[in-house]
């Protein structure tokens, strides 16, 4: 069986999206098939084709989320030894030694990823350079703009 590590927050929503897919989304697409059928010819039936589509979606990601959940392994960075190393689940600060510019990223999930709000996949480019190294590890780490080098500044456990 697949692992797939999450922190107790993407843990947490992917529960609360399943949840809603169950209880809101699933039978609000069960009514949308039942309200397109009461319409006639189904060959012909665009309300009815899309809330098909609709429900194909929908349970291709319940089924995705139940799987994701099944096999999860959460990680709380705050319970883990704080030795100063670059592990999942925690925050980094880094500065780039080529511009001075500092970034802070905090490694997650895959389904927890947003690099607009500083939360990088454990499976990126970055976090998979900086993985293992400790604080004032310099590391070298090919991005789509080239070889970038940083400094880790800080490794917080929150």
């Amino acid at each position: 069986m697949q692992r797939y590590p999450m922190t107790p927050e993407g843990h947490a929503s992917l529960e609360a999206e399943l949840k809603q897919l169950k209880t809101v989304e699933r039978p609000r697409i069960t009514t949308a098939i039942a309200e397109a059928r009461e319409h006639g010819d189904l060959k012909e039936n665009a309300e009815y084709h899309a809330a098909r589509e609709q429900q194909g979606l929908c349970e291709a990601r319940i089924r995705d989320i139940e799987a994701k959940l099944g096999g999860a392994q959460v990680i709380n960075p705050a319970t883990l030894p704080k030795e100063g190393r670059v592990v999942f689940g925690v925050t980094v600060l880094l500065e780039n030694l080529d511009t001075g510019e500092e970034k802070r990223y905090k490694i997650v999930g895959d389904d927890e990823a947003d690099f607009k709000v500083g939360k990088i996949s454990v499976n990126s480019p970055i976090a998979r350079g900086l993985i293992g190294k400790s604080e004032g590890d310099e590391a070298k780490i090919q991005t789509p703009s080239g070889m970038v080098e940083f400094e880790i500044l800080e490794v917080l456990y929150e």
